[in-house]
């Protein structure tokens, strides 16, 4: 009688044998860092968290004052919408302005230049529509 037993494994522990395909590693796509970047950067707000929290601030004032002044309050919000918007503008402006230099450099872009610029144009408006 022999006492050799064989190690217990699962099936996520066998390696693929010549020939077959690791379904696994084919449907999961690999996570480079401009990847991550783009994906992080579709997550983020166009203005930072300060600039975001005055913005809401100011507004909830402008509605308090709804109540005692309510012709000067849709004053105020039409104002503080000029201000969003215009500063949206800005950050659009800058934002595009950074994709495009990206690609500033002239015809030598190779497909994965073209494919993570591409990935970058689609988080930024993932961002635009998030708005």
């Amino acid at each position: 009688m022999s006492d050799e037993r064989k190690p217990v494994t699962s099936s996520a522990d066998r390696r693929p044998q010549t020939g077959e395909v690791d379904a696994s590693r084919r449907s999961k796509a690999i996570a480079l860092p401009a990847d991550m970047e783009a994906a992080n950067e579709s997550n983020q707000s166009l203005f930072d968290d300060q600039e975001l929290s005055g913005f809401r601030n100011r507004w909830e004032a402008v509605q308090t004052g709804f109540v005692d002044e309510p012709r000067a309050a849709v004053n105020e919000a039409d104002a503080l919408v000029t201000q969003v918007v215009s500063r949206l503008t800005e950050v659009f402006t800058q934002e595009r302005s950074r994709l495009e230099a990206q690609l500033d450099r002239g015809d030598n872009l190779s497909t994965e230049d073209l494919r993570l610029a591409f990935r970058r144009y689609r988080a930024f408006f993932d961002r635009l529509l998030r708005v």
